[in-house]
């Protein structure tokens, strides 16, 4: 597959990825908490660590300081949210004694979620997965959205081919008549279009 194919792949799923993320947000966890709703309190959770802005020893103790490096040590990804944080960390290790406090660090996690009202039905970690795409989700449309908005501001007539054309599946005929092209001028654009996207998306 070529990079246009991937990147009219990727425009082309705009809307699907749209779709799932409202059916994500309505999926229910119990007691009329929904995926969204745990999504929002994520999104708090971090924008307090920002606010914090503090290096951890200055906040944890020697012991949270040596969970923290073990988690470090092992963990690949570092998503938002205690959900999605337990979910990256590494059951078990080769060391004992890391498996061990990694173990403690999974079951502090796990409190928080049952203190924060989250163990309500059984299946947390299908609330995770669904949480987790949820997350990946808005930010593949968060992307798409900012780069389609950059490109408008210096060639908005390539933004709007990619809308019609690409996202919103208009045929040629239709997105020549809106904006007063002929074919070859929308094919000419078309593909300078999608390379800007490309451009701008790197």
């Amino acid at each position: 597959m070529t990079t246009e194919q991937q990147v009219i792949e990727q425009l082309s799923q705009y809307r699907q990825k749209k779709a799932r993320i409202q059916a994500l947000s309505t999926y229910s966890v119990g007691a009329g908490i929904t995926v969204s709703r745990l999504n929002e309190d994520d999104q708090l959770q971090e924008l307090h660590r920002k606010l914090r802005g503090l290096p951890s020893y200055m906040y944890l103790s020697g012991y949270e300081q040596k969970l923290e490096n073990v988690a470090h040590a092992y963990m690949t990804q570092y998503p938002a949210g205690v959900k999605s944080q337990m979910q990256a960390i590494p059951v078990q290790v080769l060391d004992p004694e890391d498996t061990e406090l990694l173990q403690e660090l999974r079951g502090k996690i796990q409190r928080v979620i049952a203190a924060r009202g989250y163990e309500i039905r059984e299946g947390i970690e299908e609330i995770i997965e669904r949480l987790t795409e949820l997350q990946n989700l808005q930010a593949e449309v968060e992307r798409i959205e900012a780069v389609l908005d950059a490109l408008e501001q210096y060639k908005p007539d390539y933004a709007k081919i990619i809308w019609l054309h690409i996202i919103d599946s208009n045929p040629w005929e239709n997105v020549t008549e809106q904006l007063n092209l002929s074919r070859p001028v929308f094919y000419r654009w078309r593909k300078k279009a999608i390379a800007e996207y490309e451009r701008l998306a790197k």
